[in-house]
């Protein structure tokens, strides 16, 4: 190992990682503080973590958005919600036929997971109806892991799904409870952390991440991460603030490539075992360097998010190979 590779600060954290430990609060915040020059020996660090538990496999998962707008929400970020202007596509449940559909294509992407969607506080009777019976014959049709995101639930509403099949549930906190009334207050940060508890109950595996660049500070970043690490959720999704004309926070423009990154690799010193996803934003935020966020985290999604487009999947598959890594569950 080089003498620049031997003197990087950042290796100690990595190896706290590798031994089971984890940074403290200061020394996230010093990875969040950490200088520019400092990064590409922060990436090495970070990688290191990623690889010992990954290897070189990207996970991919597809969004499929089952209910678009009509959301009685004010969460700012959102083009769905109540309080935004967007012009969005706005539809109601869509059928079962229509869902499966969207399985199938999952697999042409060579999605590994794929994750229905559905605006609103939480799923009615038809709706959760609606999704047991796909998952029940997604389930038979395909090896596809599925995950759901449709709100809050209730403990029968988590049972439910867990007897259909699903195997993941998305419930992102988002922020941290400091920052949470700046976003929302249509609904509590306890209402999802309480979501999260449900699903982890329920025996489905729990998925909860964050939306970074909306007027969040250094702290609270680090306290939102902390807080994923103690509900060890199995899967966080890392998403970038894709400030959205006729959303509250529009006018938002915080991120930076270089900042995005750093966050990323604070997620794998605190979360080292853990899926680290790429999400929402990672086009409009890193930009060109897309590719190196691949050395901390270990999935993306694939193809476009729920009301804006993504990168063109094959685009995606090139840049996975193109970094020398490979795209899990695809023959080699």
């Amino acid at each position: 190992m080089s003498d620049l590779l031997v003197n990087n600060p950042w290796e100690k954290w990595a190896e706290k990682a590798l031994e089971g430990g984890w940074i403290d609060k200061d020394e996230a915040l010093r990875v969040l503080e950490s200088k520019d020059d400092e990064l590409l020996l922060l990436l090495h660090a970070a990688y290191r973590v990623r690889q010992h538990y990954f290897g070189k496999k990207v996970k991919l998962n597809m969004i499929f958005n089952a209910k678009s707008g009509l959301c009685p929400e004010d969460c700012g970020y959102c083009s769905q919600s109540i309080v935004s202007n967007a012009p969005v596509e706005k539809y109601s449940f869509l059928k079962k036929e229509v869902l499966v559909e969207g399985a199938r294509e999952a697999i042409k992407r060579k999605a590994g997971t794929y994750c229905i969607v559905a605006s609103g506080r939480g799923p009615g009777k038809r709706e959760l109806d609606s999704v047991c019976e796909a998952v029940q014959e997604i389930k038979a049709e395909t090896d596809l892991k599925i995950c759901a995101c449709l709100g809050l639930l209730t403990d029968e509403q988590a049972k439910r799904l867990k007897e259909a099949g699903v195997d993941r549930y998305n419930h992102n906190l988002n922020t941290s409870r400091e920052h949470h009334e700046a976003i929302t207050t249509t609904h509590t940060y306890d209402d999802r952390v309480q979501t999260v508890t449900k699903v982890k109950q329920s025996g489905i595996s729990p998925c909860s991440g964050c939306i970074v660049g909306m007027g969040e500070t250094n702290e609270q970043i680090v306290e939102l991460a902390y807080e994923l690490r103690s509900l060890d959720v199995d899967s966080i999704p890392v998403n970038f603030l894709h400030a959205i004309p006729g959303t509250p926070l529009e006018n938002m423009d915080e991120l930076d490539p270089g900042r995005c990154l750093k966050i990323l690799c604070l997620f794998r010193f605190l979360c080292p075992d853990k899926e680290i996803r790429i999400s929402g934003g990672r086009e409009v935020q890193l930009r060109t360097v897309q590719p190196l966020a691949l050395y901390p985290a270990n999935a993306i999604f694939v193809g476009d998010y729920l009301t804006t487009e993504g990168q063109l999947v094959k685009e995606d598959h090139q840049m996975i190979r193109d970094m020398g890594f490979e795209i899990e569950g695809e023959e080699c």
